[in-house]
This record gives C-alpha cells, structure tokens and sequence, in this order.
C-alpha cells in the first residue's frame, strides 16, 4: 500500500524583517480611534451650541404675517437656492419683461403674492357696505329680481298638506254593509280568549291562536285579537279547531322520586324527560300510537315534590290543564302518606283526635284558611289524604303543624283517573273515553 505525504503549509509571518505589522489583505487596516468621554462631551456641546445659534437665525429671518404690508419686489433679499445654487437678484428691469411693473391687482385685493411654501387660501371677498340704521331687508318674497326672467311672478305659497285619515280595523268578512256603523271592539266587555276559557273551549294562549287563525266568530263575524265581547255574544268555533284540539294528548306518568315536575332545577332533571318510547307501558289500552310530537309542549296540571311518588298529569291541552289546576278546579287528589308521631314508627293509637280533626278542617297556611279536606288512618302508620286544592308542600306542612314527621307520599288517585298499576317511571295515555271529571 502506497502512502501519500503532505507538506506542511507555512504560516505567513504576522511581522516583517524590519518589525513592522503587516499590512491586512482586505480593508484600509487602520481602525478608527474611539473618543474619550470628555472628547465626546465636547463634541456634543459644540454641535448643541451650532445648533442654538441656527435657530436663532432663523427666527429672525420670521416671513411677515399675511395681515403686514410686504417689501417691495425690488429692495426684497434674494433667497438663495438650496443645493448652492447661483443667486438671481430680482431689480426693476432685471427680470423679465423688462421695466414694466405688473399692474396693481383690480377688486381692492392688497395681499402679497403667494410664495413658494405658503399655503394657498381663498380669494378675500369685498367687505360690504354697512346699511344705514334704521336699515331692513326685504323679505324673500318681495326682494325683486334682476335677471332675465325678472317679470315672472313668486309662485303662491303651497297649503299645508291635510292630515291623512288613520285606517281602521276591518272585520274582514265578505260584506261591508255595517263598516259605516263599527266602533271599537276593545271599549267593552270580557276579552275575547279570556271569556273562551271561562267557557271551557279552550285555554287562553289556545283561543288567542285560533282567533289569529281565523277559526273563531262572534255574533257571525270574524273575531279580532283582543276583542272584548259583551255576556250575550254568541261566540261559534270552526270545526277545523275541533280538529286541532283533537291531536292534543294527554299523558299519565308514575312518576319516581328524584325528578322534578316542572322545570329543571338543582341538578335535578324534570319528569317529562322520561316520556319516552322505551318508557311506555306496555299495558296502555288507548290504542294511541306513540309520535315523538307527543313529547313536546308537555306542561304539567299539578305538581309532586322531589321526594313524593305516584300519578303526574302531562298534557298538551289546556282545558285538562284548567280543569285539574285552575282556581275554580272541584277535582278530588287523592295520596296515601305515611307518617311519623313523636319519633314512633306506629302513632295511629297515640296521635291525638283532635289533632286529626284538624288535619279535616281548622288549619291555615301562611294566613290563608285551608279548604276542608278528608284524612283518616288507613294502618298504623299511614293517612289517606283527599284534597281539593294543591298549594306547595300543603301535606307536609299540615302534618308539621299537628307534630306529624312524612317519610313517604305516594298520589294514587286524580278525580276519577286512578294510578293503578301504572309501574313508577313508565307512562300512558289518557284514553278517549276517559274523564277526570
């Protein structure tokens, strides 16, 4: 095997012979000084003076304000150019045109010509003569004109404009023969959807849509949104809304402790989320076949605490809602509530009897007298309640006030529709044939 030898490469001498550095390949090899701080301090105040003293120079060279006469054109110094430039001296009959002077501007204008710098600035207008005192302009209208068409005469002044007529409702039926004799529906009487759901047709929001709809008529005309109607009018529904209401449903729900009736509210979820297909009982003879439309617009005609059981009412329709709820409701509740009395799991033999009479009737609720109700023992330790109303909390309150503790309530029972054996969480509906009334 052949081996290769390199010659070391020579380094170039950084000094020549003589001692002298040598001189860099690129560059002018000598690097600029650096100043000292009092070099620099001096410097500085030398530029600073310079400066000072340009400034004042040119404050005194200032160009006369537009309000002072000018020099005239031929004693005015010449500006030099920027740039050193030749100096031009402007004298009488140096520059051009010879000895003539340009001729003093007509119109009483005495300002100075515009320089190069100034900024431009409209034309001064002649100042007008001040009038003499006692002095009035005529009006507009009497000022007389001066141009070609001076002979026409002012056109007449143009009358106000008279004030529209505001349009009235119509009763938009197919005659108009008693329009000339209408008056405002609203000056009298019930309202319309209120009078309706008095009558049990339907619930107000129900009525207010089937007006809007044109489907109601009183007296044989057609019914306008907020019209108030006297206790004789004759009010007649279109068949078209009896169909409507028909497609309402209404459903019967066991509901389970945990949920609440209406509304969400504190983490807990509301009872209509369990109407669904999967919850349906099995058992329902209502023939209705399940559409997921029926578990929208579900409002509840009645309400049970989170810690109660037992038969919920939802429904769409809002006559079944008034009926059960309303102030005038006569629908019997019925619930089974077991209690408690002094610590004692059985205190059917030792609650006092007159305190039972006054679970039936003497008892008040935030000032209000209670209506009378029916309680009586059912075992040891359970009451059957039937009430006529439905206030917040009412049983558990009640039993508070006779020293009675709840530990279970279970609602069995509304008007004629029992729970049966509906199980808890499932639901059903309410069959065509049947009435809580």
């Amino acid at each position: 095997m052949a081996t290769l030898k390199l010659k070391p490469k020579t380094a170039a001498p950084a000094k020549s012979a003589s001692g002298e550095r040598r001189t860099p390949l690129r560059g002018k090899g000598v690097s600029r000084p650096r100043q000292t701080l009092e070099q620099a301090q001096t410097d500085r105040a030398e530029r600073q003076a310079a400066f000072e003293q340009r400034r004042a120079e040119d404050e005194q060279r200032q160009r006369p304000r537009r309000d002072e006469a000018p020099p005239p054109r031929g004693q005015r110094p010449a500006a030099a150019k920027s740039g050193g430039g030749s100096f031009r001296r402007e004298e009488p009959g140096g520059g051009r045109g010879g000895d003539a002077r340009r001729p003093p501007r007509s119109g009483g204008d005495e300002r100075r010509p515009l320089q190069r710098g100034d900024a431009a600035a409209p034309p001064a207008r002649p100042r007008r003569a001040e009038p003499p005192q006692g002095h009035q302009e005529p009006r507009r209208d009497q000022r007389r004109a001066t141009g070609p068409q001076a002979g026409r005469p002012y056109p007449e002044a143009r009358p106000a404009p008279k004030p529209r007529p505001q349009p009235r409702a119509r009763d938009h039926d197919d005659d108009d023969d008693d329009d000339a004799h209408w008056h405002d529906p609203s000056s009298e009487g019930e309202r319309l959807s209120k009078r309706m759901g008095q009558l049990g047709m339907a619930s107000r929001r129900e009525a207010d849509e089937w007006i809007a709809a044109g489907w109601v008529r009183v007296d044989g005309k057609m019914a306008q949104l907020g019209q108030r109607v006297g206790p004789d009018a004759k009010i007649e529904i279109d068949p078209a809304a009896h169909k409507e209401q028909a497609k309402q449903i209404t459903i019967l729900l066991h509901k389970p402790i945990g949920y609440v009736s209406g509304q969400a509210e504190d983490g807990y979820e509301p009872a209509a989320v369990l109407i669904k297909s999967a919850s349906h009982w099995k058992d329902d003879a209502s023939g209705i076949k399940y559409h997921i439309a029926h578990a929208r617009n579900l409002a509840p005609a009645g309400r049970l605490d989170i810690d109660s059981t037992g038969l919920l009412v939802l429904t769409q329709d809002g006559r079944i809602a008034k009926q059960l709820i309303g102030e005038d409701s006569k629908i019997e509740k019925e619930y089974l509530v077991r209690v408690e009395y002094q610590g004692k799991p059985a205190p059917m033999q030792e609650f006092p009897a007159q305190d039972l009479a006054l679970l039936n009737h003497g008892l008040e609720l935030d000032g209000v007298q209670l209506k009378p109700a029916k309680v009586s023992w059912i075992n040891d330790d359970q009451l059957r309640f039937v009430l006529r109303e439905g206030r917040k909390r009412q049983i558990r309150r009640m039993c508070e006030l006779v020293g009675l503790k709840v530990v279970g309530l279970k609602r069995v029972r509304i008007g004629r529709i029992n729970l049966g054996h509906l199980p808890p969480g499932q639901w059903r509906y309410l069959s065509p044939w049947e009435r809580f009334d």
